[in-house]
């Protein structure tokens, strides 16, 4: 599952992919000083796995984790192959979700493309970009759809039909991730492949001076305010103090945390909101050789995660033992869970829950 971090030029995105994957991404004060995507794989926190550590002292414990994309910057005209436009529209069709890097403050140092600072028009520069190239890909699937109407199959009259629905929402602003599809419409929509229908996170990048001022920020109020017409989630940051931190050993982190007086940082709330914006859970597994979670779509039952660990726990599933994290950890331990009738035998049509501490029992 990979994630694409998108934006315009000089917002932020490759400061925050530094943050992110500690990669070193190039950043630098000018247009396009990413071309190429660089590529990040990163742990996803979860507090959980240290829990369980604690209670099973493995040797070893094992995050799952999600993949990131810093992407190069967006311009006006890009679907017409302005800037880095193919470019940007071939890598950003490869990710699965998007999140979307918006600046939220002002500095006479660091250019803006536009001259300005404006969150709504950002977005929508890169949203009608977006737009005008699906509606490219819908244009071309109408005029062969048509073609194979003269057959005479009345399938293809519908299928014309949802296309032209599509077409006209996009013409209007409305991206595919906007529109209500019935279950059936939804499948077909999937098969089309457009930019707009990928689901996004918006990432307000606000200075350290804004930190302790978000709420009474006008440019994070508008991105707020127009994230929500369209259902998305919006988490603030800033890319410079997360790049910071993201140097910090761990104990050095929690005591610089501390200090701020949080919990976490906007980082690690960044990757929890971008794996939950992919419609994934983790499961885990938990004994003395490793303590770990793995990552399953929402939806997945019991036979289908046991194969993400090994294709032979699918093919000779038996049953799933499973206690929920909060019970095995309020009980203290695995056997005092069973003796209190926590731990449940559950079967192949059994759907997984986050959180589940699960053995499964196969044979092959």
């Amino acid at each position: 599952m990979k994630l694409g971090i998108v934006g315009l030029p000089n917002v932020g995105k490759s400061t925050l992919f530094n943050a992110i994957t500690k990669a070193g991404a190039e950043c630098a004060n000018y247009p396009f000083c990413t071309i190429e995507p660089n590529v990040g794989i990163v742990a996803v926190p979860d507090e959980r796995l240290q829990k369980l550590a604690e209670m099973y002292k493995p040797d070893k414990i094992t995050p799952t984790t999600i993949e990131f994309v810093d992407i190069a910057g967006l311009v006006k005209g890009a679907s017409k192959g302005e800037g880095l436009g193919n470019k940007f529209l071939a890598h950003i069709r490869e990710v699965d979700s998007i999140v979307h890097v918006v600046r939220c403050f002002e500095d006479g140092n660091i250019v803006h493309v536009d001259g300005s600072i404006g969150p709504k028009r950002d977005i929508e520069t890169i949203n009608l970009e977006l737009i005008f190239a699906d509606l490219e890909v819908l244009e071309r699937r109408i005029d062969r759809t048509r073609k194979m109407l003269k057959s005479g199959d009345k399938k293809f009259q519908t299928e014309i039909e949802f296309y032209e629905n599509i077409k006209t929402n996009l013409e209007n602003g409305v991206p595919v991730r906007s529109i209500n599809f019935t279950a059936e419409e939804k499948l077909m929509a999937e098969d089309l492949f457009l930019l707009t229908s990928k689901p996004v996170l918006y990432g307000a990048n606000v200075s350290e001076d804004n930190l302790s001022s978000i709420d009474t920020n006008p440019f994070v109020n508008e991105l707020k305010e127009y994230a929500a017409k369209e259902g998305s989630e919006v988490m603030v940051i800033c890319a410079k103090i997360e790049e910071e931190i993201a140097q910090l050993e761990d104990d050095e982190k929690v005591e610089f945390l501390n200090e701020l007086g949080i919990a976490e940082s906007g980082l690690d709330k960044l990757i929890k909101a971008s794996y939950k914006l992919l419609g994934l859970i983790s499961y885990l597994t938990a004994g003395q050789p490793e303590v770990r979670a793995w990552t399953i779509i929402k939806g997945t039952k019991a036979p289908q995660a046991a194969g993400k660990i090994h294709s032979d726990f699918e093919r000779g599933f038996i049953r799933a033992e499973i206690v929920a994290y909060k019970d095995l950890i309020e009980c203290g331990s695995y056997v005092a869970a069973r003796e209190k009738g926590l731990v449940r035998s559950e079967g192949k049509e059994y759907v997984m829950n986050d959180g589940d501490v699960t053995l499964f029992r196969f044979n092959v």
